[in-house]
């Protein structure tokens, strides 16, 4: 068992909760979605069931806050990747791959019990949501500057990527998924 303590109060509550959401996420690789419960989860983080109490008041809280972070991480690489990339259009095809590869990465989470329970929450619609605004930004700029089309509206557009990317989940390699973000971004120029 992990020893957790950090110097301050705040950074310790931070990293037990941290350590419970990796212990979660192990437990549900390793056994499956039915063999989490708190006990298990206390002891792979290193704390007891009491204290695990204190910050979750059952496993599907846990797994929710598991999943929150994930989201989190997901919108966090994506600006990065955006950040990274020059121009709006450079911008775009820059998140639009890096979302092509989340999806074929979590393409094994997608039809199992786990995904079930969380995707019905109401913070992915709010993280869809947040993913649909952010790539309808880019295509904003990109329509702005005469590098993308502005005959449809960059929400509808936006909707079209993200819909499109959603088969890099079933594509047999790296090579499939740069196709289809290809074609995806294809449709984006100007008419």
């Amino acid at each position: 068992m992990p020893r957790l303590w950090e110097d301050s109060v705040e950074a310790h509550r931070a990293a037990v909760r941290d350590a419970t959401l990796d212990a979660a996420a192990a437990v549900v690789a390793e056994r499956g979605l039915a063999s989490v419960t708190m006990s298990e989860i206390a002891q792979r983080t290193g704390i007891g069931r009491a204290t695990l109490y204190k910050y979750f008041p059952d496993v599907d809280a846990v797994l929710a806050a598991w999943h929150d972070r994930q989201i989190t991480e997901h919108l966090a690489h994506l600006s990065a990747v955006r950040d990274r990339a020059g121009t709006a259009t450079d911008q775009l095809e820059a998140v639009l791959r890096a979302w092509a590869h989340i999806v074929r990465e979590s393409r094994s989470q997608r039809d199992t019990p786990l995904a079930a329970l969380l995707h019905r929450d109401e913070n992915v619609e709010r993280a869809q949501q947040q993913l649909r605004d952010f790539v309808r930004d880019l295509l904003t700029e990109g329509a702005g500057t005469g590098e993308l089309r502005d005959d449809i509206a960059p929400g509808e557009l936006a909707a079209f990527c993200l819909h499109a990317l959603t088969a890099a989940g079933s594509l047999p390699s790296e090579e499939a998924v740069s196709r289809l973000v290809a074609v995806t971004l294809a449709g984006l120029r100007p008419a």
